[in-house]
């Protein structure tokens, strides 16, 4: 008997360990193809750092945006939307986060997830078409919607357009608690991602598909711009939201 009991007892650790390994590879299928269905959007990529704990991976003592910035200084260059690369980046680097940058097929209209999803029920209710949009987080304060766009590209004037720099800088996010313009210059976490302290509210997802079309930013803007009013009343010692309208 007892020899019957320590071969059970290894086929029970056998079996938990075979359906680890089959939900890791499950994992790792779902997330390659979430990534690969964003590239296939036109959304460019580029492996991004990762939570270790409550820090990031990169090598920055104190990073201030831990698990949310590119990996490499050429993000910019590196960015694309060719599956074979996307791949090979998702299967070398497991862990990884990706980015998508901004400003080239797409911009980003990113704000509190309070103002958010009032914004969205206002925007459908009156038939807007909302394009692709994610959520980093839950909380009402701390956590971000994205809401992808169409972008305004690089027109002839130059005058006419503005690098994210006069928004906001992708490191300086937390001095921008209202609405940031994510266009040339910038980037956004894209799903699927983890944060510091991962958990059900810190995750990011997609809250509508990314095969969706691209909006004109400006027949989201007004409605976005009167929720972060409204949302940066409810909260003390809150900034006002940009643009103040």
């Amino acid at each position: 008997m007892e020899r019957e009991s320590r071969f059970s007892r290894w086929l029970r650790r056998r079996s938990r360990g075979g359906a680890h390994a089959s939900a890791v590879q499950e994992a790792a299928r779902l997330r390659e193809d979430l990534l690969l269905t964003a590239a296939a959007a036109g959304f460019p990529l580029a492996p991004a750092a990762h939570p270790e704990g409550y820090g990031c991976s990169c090598d920055r003592i104190g990073c201030p945006t831990p698990g949310r910035h590119p990996v490499s200084f050429a993000w910019q260059t590196q960015a694309t939307t060719d599956p074979e690369q996307i791949a090979r980046w998702a299967a070398g680097q497991p862990s990884a986060n990706f980015i998508t940058a901004t400003g080239r097929t797409h911009d980003v209209l990113d704000v509190p997830v309070g103002a958010g999803r009032a914004a969205l029920e206002r925007l459908e209710a009156e038939g807007v078409e909302v394009g692709p949009v994610a959520v980093c987080g839950t909380d009402p304060w701390s956590g971000r919607m994205l809401f992808f766009t169409a972008t305004r590209g690089t027109p002839d004037d130059e005058d006419e357009w503005w690098p994210c720099e006069l928004d906001c800088h992708p490191e300086t996010l937390d001095d921008h608690p209202g609405l940031r313009w994510h266009c040339r210059g910038s980037y956004v976490l894209v799903p699927p991602a983890r944060l510091p302290g991962d958990d059900s509210e810190s995750a990011v997802g997609w809250l509508r598909a990314p095969e969706r079309p691209l909006p004109d930013p400006l027949t989201m803007l007004e409605a976005l711009t009167d929720a972060c009013a409204a949302h940066a009343q409810e909260e003390p010692d809150h900034t006002a939201p940009w643009p103040v309208r």
